[in-house]
């Protein structure tokens, strides 16, 4: 393949932008922001859990509280009224006096084992509304956090993108320049050889394999006419001559 030295050159400067678009693809693609979002995330789904398994805890002590509070209630107003009776004097009868008696005992008792359960319950509900309120402030913590860095992160790829658009641009005016057989020559070695399709001939060394020619190889070089399209012989990427080739 035969292409004027100038368009050979200008293929250097497409490789340049192309290298640039892959070095952007791959900014955007590792930016610290990903990781980070994914990780804040994960924590703000488990807080968001641990949050849901607070609250319904504290729901569930706040009914058993009231239950309790109910019984406690009802023994009260049970032993009031025993205690009514026995002051009454209405009960007269030995047997049925030291039942009642008995009773009011028994009903005390009762009433001060219920009791500690409604202090028991109070505790843990206590426990489980303050665990709520704290789970609560972090979840809205990190979740702000996420919003933060997920604007961080769309500021970062709103940049990257429109550096890469006006790169995009740049290339497709040059590239318009160069032979459509040369150009496409490129991107064919470029798509198989990762992301490098011509290489400058620098100092006798291909900047495309950084290997040396050997002397050989430099001699088909120098002999090769200016517009001829030379290839490299280790890595078979175009190979561009200049000034600084050393031949």
């Amino acid at each position: 393949m035969n292409a004027a030295p100038a368009d050979q050159i200008r293929l250097l400067d497409v490789q340049a932008l192309d290298i640039r678009l892959s070095q952007l693809a791959h900014k955007r693609k590792t930016l610290p922001e990903h990781e980070e979002i994914q990780r804040l995330e994960a924590d703000h789904a488990q807080l968001r859990d641990l949050l849901v398994a607070a609250q319904t805890e504290e729901s569930d002590t706040a009914r058993e509280q009231t239950k309790a509070e109910q019984d406690v209630d009802q023994v009260r107003q049970r032993a009031t009224r025993d205690q009514q009776r026995l002051d009454s004097g209405a009960v007269t009868n030995p047997r049925d006096l030291e039942n009642l008696q008995s009773e009011i005992a028994s009903l005390a008792k009762r009433q001060s084992d219920l009791e500690d359960v409604v202090l028991e319950v109070m505790e843990r509900r206590e426990s489980a509304t303050g665990r709520a309120a704290e789970l609560g402030e972090r979840v809205e913590s990190v979740g702000t956090k996420v919003q933060e860095t997920t604007a961080r992160r769309d500021a970062a790829l709103a940049e990257i993108d429109a550096e890469a658009e006006s790169v995009r641009k740049e290339r497709e005016t040059i590239a318009a320049a160069v032979p459509d057989d040369l150009i496409k020559l490129y991107d064919k070695i470029r798509e198989r050889e990762g992301g490098v399709g011509a290489a400058k001939l620098f100092q006798r060394r291909c900047e495309g394999c950084r290997l040396e020619l050997n002397i050989t190889e430099l001699n088909e070089v120098r002999e090769a006419p200016a517009d001829t399209v030379v290839r490299c012989e280790n890595c078979r990427r175009i190979l561009v001559r200049t000034p600084e080739s050393g031949l």
